[in-house]
């Protein structure tokens, strides 16, 4: 911290950001009315291809579980509903890179690699609940790899390229 900011200082946003901003007071509102109900709507708002018969199983804690029996895909949350939704044209993700390069990937450039990769993840013969270390910088095909694993129910373990390689190791005996 600055010496300036003390302990508690609150940063308000911009009024130009909040103005566009996808939430309010009124959502801090309903989550502290009734957390359950508020994250039972929010994961309404999600694709699920099982629903969930809990929001919530505390009975066992200190272990919780959420959305009990509900089953859903990330990538396909992710990014195929963006696209059957009409908005594959969209910019996904816009990256700019250390020297100043940019590139964009709409939802449907972003759709295209994630099926290459989940593809080629599959001739290698992974299958769901296997393990994967992804050892690579922050760039765009580093969050293509991590959709494909998801959209194929893969575990894994994001290790970014600058790591040494104890870290990778512990990483991946971590998994």
């Amino acid at each position: 911290m600055s010496g300036s900011q003390q302990v508690g200082d609150v940063f308000a946003p911009s009024l130009e950001f909040a103005t566009v901003a996808n939430a309010g007071p009124e959502l801090q509102a309903a989550a502290d009315a009734d957390r359950l109900a508020f994250w039972d709507t929010q994961a309404r708002r999600l694709d699920w291809a099982r629903p969930w018969s809990e929001v919530l199983d505390w009975s066992d804690a200190p272990v919780a579980k959420w959305f009990v029996g509900g089953e859903l895909n990330v990538a396909y949350n992710c990014v195929d509903r963006h696209v059957l939704a009409g908005n594959g044209d969209r910019v996904a993700i816009h990256f700019e890179g250390e020297p100043g390069d940019t590139r964009s990937l709409t939802y449907h450039d972003l759709l295209a690699e994630v099926s290459k990769a989940a593809n080629t993840f599959t001739e290698l013969g992974l299958v769901a609940g296997d393990r994967v270390a992804i050892y690579m910088p922050m760039i765009p095909e580093a969050i293509i790899a991590m959709l494909a694993c998801a959209r194929l129910g893969l575990t894994h373990s994001v290790v970014f390229g600058g790591f040494s390689s104890h870290a990778l190791r512990s990483r991946i005996d971590d998994a």
